[in-house]
């Protein structure tokens, strides 16, 4: 697809109205120069024309892409649609954005990577969490040699919800490490590249739980060592990152405060948009005493996604997320998934 000119908003159309699309995709795309969301396709029209009055809603896919005024498709439905939805949006010579994890299957994946390998249109993958406050912060730390090698790296993403509830994401193939997995590898591979190898317990642990609802990781480097936790039974689940290296440690309490300013009617260029509210502390041990030192937070900042996606579309640079990197993700998550099955590390 030829890209429209830089004067002209690109027309987006939105594949999905739950929360992805709610939360995160409509107010990201409304807050983005350039980009001008036209179309909807939901099963909750009401809902829809609600909360985004000017937006026409269609009933399928095949309706959004058959628009002339259309450049780029964002799909924000179920995993088990990512493949094949993206699929016919690239085949269709559309722009896509695609919510994590980008197929339901590494086998998918890498079809799904072929295709934007040779369709016209830009493919990206929304993995938002690489402009997360906390994430940006420590990235900065690691850049400036604050915590000189690192030795070992610890991310959780833990919540306290013990009932068992009958949602698609309870029931999906691979659970929680399906769920929130593929942003803490992202942002482990974005800081150190691929593991030499991963080791992985998944696990059930709630009550009547089927699907997996506890993951704890290794991933394995020279030296270092990467340690991703999530756990759907922690009462207290504010511990985010525990980083140490050889200059001192980073450690963070609390998320992101992005999503759940949105959830609250927040829009990006409020002045209180990505501002984290728990700031970090950086511990160094000076002639045997540990000293402690509160790091101001960068600002997250979720709208540079798009921002980013807009100027590729456009010619002017790589796509934010490339099917390459979101690949390497995969691979992390289907090595941990048959590490679990096999009891066993699968090298990569």
């Amino acid at each position: 697809m030829i890209p429209s000119p830089s004067s002209a908003p690109l027309g987006v159309a939105l594949i999905g109205y739950g929360l992805a699309g709610q939360t995160f995709h409509a107010p990201l795309i409304a807050a983005t120069p350039g980009l001008a969301l036209r179309v909807v396709v939901s099963s909750r029209p009401k809902a829809v024309q609600t909360e985004l009055p000017e937006v026409e809603v269609l009933p399928d896919l095949d309706a959004a892409l058959a628009r002339t005024d259309i450049d780029l498709i964002v799909v924000a439905t179920p995993d088990a649609l990512h493949a094949e939805q993206s699929i016919a949006a690239l085949k269709a010579g559309k722009s896509v954005v695609v919510d994590k994890p980008f197929a339901a299957t590494l086998e998918e994946a890498e079809a799904v990577a072929a295709l934007a390998a040779q369709a016209p249109g830009v493919f990206s993958v929304f993995q938002n969490r690489r402009w997360d406050a906390d994430f940006l912060t420590l990235r900065r730390l690691i850049a400036d040699g604050a915590l000189g090698e690192i030795a070992v790296y610890e991310s959780h993403f833990d919540r306290f919800r013990p009932t068992v509830t009958d949602r698609w994401k309870d029931r999906r193939d691979g659970g929680i490490w399906a769920d929130l997995g593929p942003h803490l590898a992202d942002q482990a591979v974005q800081l150190f590249g691929p593991p030499l190898g991963v080791y992985a317990d998944l696990q059930p642990q709630r009550q009547g739980a089927t699907g997996i609802d506890y993951a704890h990781v290794l991933l394995r480097y020279d030296r270092m060592r990467v340690i991703l936790n999530i756990s759907l039974l922690a009462a207290d689940s504010t511990l985010r990152f525990a980083v140490h290296g050889t200059g001192g440690s980073f450690i963070k309490h609390g998320l992101d405060p992005q999503e759940d300013q949105s959830k609250a009617g927040l829009r990006p260029g409020d002045p209180a948009w990505g501002v984290d509210p728990s700031p970090g502390v950086l511990v160094r041990v000076v002639e045997g005493e540990a000293k402690r030192t509160t790091v101001p937070s960068e600002r997250g900042d979720y709208p540079a996604f798009y921002a980013a996606m807009r100027d590729a579309i456009r010619g002017e640079t790589r796509p934010p997320v490339p099917a390459d990197q979101a690949l390497t993700v995969m691979r992390v998550l289907d090595a941990g998934l048959r590490s679990a099955a096999e009891r066993r590390e699968i090298r990569l």
